[in-house]
Order: structure tokens, then C-alpha cells, then sequence
């Protein structure tokens, strides 16, 4: 038997299909979206899933998999409903991303998460922004995917934002006033890193001459003994050395050889347990990097211990949850945060307001905040090695440049 909602419903239907046949099917059309699909008769609250599933990156899509059904399985509500998680696999090809995306259109999802790999996320974000539905990238970090998309975000910070983080613990903890740089010319990514590390310094001291070296070598050099000289005599107090885990370790013990004094800075790249295995404690002492998130990276917080007990509970107490782990989490955790702030799971332009304006969400990767483009700003721990493991000795907190609030008249 039809409820009172259900009957009115239908009799609204039947009137519209009979007044607005004269208009056409988008009066209709814009009619039936304002009455009759304001929130599913099912009641349930749809979140997409884009990533890799199969095909060449099958190992990275199912970690960020792995993230998202944890956070799942501590919180399957919102706004009063169940959540339920679509999957669709992109199966590692661009063609078939499109057909993905296309699928949870079509499945009526709130929010999209995903997808690993970049040109996967683009592919997909073209249908989801005409469709108006928002996304959360979880560890993609090229800026083409948010910048070129007023729907996507991401949890992961920009390759770039790295270089700033290193900066501030050099300046703001270390206190140092002249750093270096070592960067292999035909690395996009160490390029750009490398100028938003020297920039950072260079505003942070106020000094334009603060960057007093600067070392480009060409990919599959093996010999850095004259870059390293030129560093001892520059005085540099710290090298900023974004680079593969076994070059940094090989740059770092011919540095120690020829008694050079700086610490060694680097990215992500070395947040790897083969940098344990690669080098022995004095070479290690002259390292730190920046990371997705060292053993301390998170503050403590509701969320981060909620995580902390399901990952113990279904992996057990020794195994370390990845970065992609994380991220994924926090991705789905974005996503309900921001419905819950926009009210509804149907109208998700507002849904993607919402997560425009996001502040400070306390992840589990560290606090979260989006600029104008999707990109978070966002805590960045600092991480050393310490009797043989990675701890946590930094973190480089965002500032928003929010001007602080006028003192009251007396």
C-alpha cells in the first residue's frame, strides 16, 4: 500500500507528464529533479570507488581499497542512513576509466574516492564533473587532476608541497641559514620540489642569497665527489636531496667520506623500510625526509585511535599501515564529513561546497585543510632514523596566512 509521500508523488508525476509535455523534457526533466528525486526511495547513502582493481596497478588501487573499507567498517552512516560502497574498477586503463566513471554516475553515488594513478583520476574526472558529483583522490599528487577539475580534491598533498615542508623544519626547527640543493636536471619531480624547497628558504629568511649551491647532475651519475665539494666549501648547513632512496644513501656516504658536515634532506622517496637495510647509523644520522605520514604523524585524536584499533584488529599489533592505508581512510572520512555538512547525499553540488571549505579535518594523516584548487594543506611530518627505526621529529604545520582576530576595544 503507497504511503501518503508515495501517493502524492505519483499524482505529482501525472500532472507534470501532462502540464509540462508542452514545455519539453528539460522542463520536466528539472521538474522531476526538484520533486520527486530529492533522496532516494532505497534511503541509502551511495559512496563510488574508482580505482585499479585489476590490470598493472592492481597493487596500488587495492591499499587505497583497503584504507576506504576500513573506515567503512568503523562508520557506515550517514546523515541518519546507511552508507553503502560502489566499487568500480578502472582495470589500469584509461579507456576503461571512462566506462567506470561513467557506471557510478549511473549508480547515483554522492562521492567518488579514487583513483590511483593520475591520468586514471583525469580520465574519470571529466564525466564526474559533468555530472557534478565530487571526488577525493587518495594518493595521486599530480596537480593536473585537482587544478583543471572544480570537482576533485585529494587527500594526498602536491609533489611540490614537500619541498615547502622540508624548508620550514630547516628554518623554523634547525634554525639554519644557508641551505643546497642537489636535483638530477631530467627529474620533473626533483625540479619542481627543489624550487618550492629554495623559494620556501628564501621567504622564510628573507634572505634571496640564502640557497648558496646549487648541484644539477644528469640521471645515472655515480660520482658526486666535485657537487659535494663545492657544497663543504659553500657552508651549507643542509642539502635538500629529493631523490631515490639507494642514490640518496649513495650521495650521503660519499659526503660523509669527504667530511661533509650538512644534513641531508629528502621526500616520500625515503620513506621506505629498504633505507634501514641500505646504510649504516652515521650515514643514517645525516638523514631526514619529509613523509606521507612517519609512526607520529597523525596527532592524537578520536579518529586516529579509532583507525589505529581496527588496523591492529584485522592486520594484528605488528603490522604498519602503509601511506595508501591511511589516505584511504581518510578520503572516505572527507567524504562523510562533508555530507554531513552539506545536509544531503543527493544535491552534490553542495555536497562539493562543502568539501571546498573544509578545514582542519583531524585525519589520520594529519590535519586537513583544501585550498582553491582541491589540494589539502596539510600537516607534514619530518622523519629520522633512530636506533634502527623510523620515528617522527618534526612536524611542519600550514600556516593559512589567516590574519589573527582584532583585540576587542577596551
Amino acid at each position: 500500500m503507497f504511503s501518503i509521500n508515495k501517493r502524492l508523488a505519483a499524482v505529482l508525476l501525472v500532472f507534470a507528464a501532462v502540464v509540462l509535455n508542452a514545455a519539453g523534457c528539460e522542463s520536466y526533466d528539472n521538474f522531476a529533479d526538484a520533486f520527486l528525486n530529492e533522496e532516494r526511495p532505497d534511503n541509502i547513502v551511495r559512496i563510488g570507488v574508482f580505482e585499479p582493481l585489476s590490470g598493472k596497478d592492481k597493487e596500488f588501487g587495492e591499499p587505497e581499497l583497503a584504507g576506504i573499507e576500513l573506515a567503512h567498517s568503523i562508520r557506515a552512516e550517514a546523515l541518519g542512513k546507511p552508507v553503502e560502497l560502489i566499487i568500480a574498477d578502472n582495470h589500469s586503463d584509461i579507456d576503461e576509466a571512462f566506462s567506470a566513471a561513467q557506471s557510478l554516475v549511473e549508480k547515483k553515488v554522492a562521492v567518488v574516492l579514487g583513483s590511483y594513478r593520475s591520468t586514471l583520476s583525469i580520465a574519470g574526472g571529466s564525466v564526474f564533473e559533468e555530472n557534478k558529483i565530487p571526488a577525493i583522490a587518495v594518493t595521486n599528487s599530480n596537480p593536473l587532476v585537482t587544478n583543471t577539475n572544480d570537482y576533485y580534491f585529494r587527500a594526498r598533498y602536491v609533489e611540490s608541497f614537500q619541498g615547502v615542508a622540508v624548508a620550514k623544519y630547516a628554518i623554523e626547527e634547525l634554525g639554519i641559514s644557508k641551505a643546497a640543493v642537489m636535483r638530477e636536471t631530467d627529474d620533473n619531480f626533483a625540479v619542481a620540489v627543489s624550487q618550492a624547497f629554495a623559494d620556501k628558504i628564501v621567504s622564510l629568511t628573507g634572505n634571496p642569497d640564502a640557497v648558496v649551491y646549487t648541484a644539477d647532475y644528469a640521471s645515472g651519475t655515480a660520482n658526486y665527489t666535485s657537487e659535494l665539494a663545492n657544497i663543504k666549501d659553500s657552508g651549507a648547513e643542509v642539502v635538500f636531496l629529493p631523490t631515490s632512496v639507494e642514490n640518496g644513501v649513495t650521495v650521503v656516504e660519499q659526503a660523509r667520506k669527504l667530511g661533509v658536515e650538512a644534513l641531508f634532506l629528502g621526500t616520500d622517496l625515503w620513506d621506505d623500510e629498504t633505507l634501514l637495510r641500505s646504510a649504516d647509523e652515521t650515514v643514517l644520522g645525516m638523514m631526514a625526509f619529509s613523509s606521507d605520514m612517519g609512526q607520529d604523524a597523525a596527532s592524537e585524536n578520536e579518529l586516529s585511535g579509532a583507525f589505529a584499533r581496527a588496523y591492529t584488529e584485522k592486520y594484528g599489533k605488528d603490522a604498519e599501515p602503509s601511506a595508501a592505508v591511511r589516505l584511504g581512510f581518510d578520503a572516505y572520512m572527507l567524504a562523510l564529513d562533508a555530507i554531513d555538512r552539506a545536509g544531503t547525499s543527493v544535491r552534490t553540488e553542495l555536497i562539493r561546497d562543502a568539501l571546498s571549505i573544509t578545514r582542519s579535518f583531524p585525519g589520520v594523516s594529519g590535519n586537513i585543510s583544501f585550498d582553491e584548487n582541491g589540494d589539502p594543506i596539510k600537516s607534514v611530518p619530518i622523519t629520522a632514523v633512530r636506533n634502527g627505526a623510523f620515528v617522527n621529529i618534526y612536524t611542519a604545520e600550514p600556516n593559512w596566512g589567516t590574519p589573527e582576530p582584532a583585540e576587542e576595544d577596551a
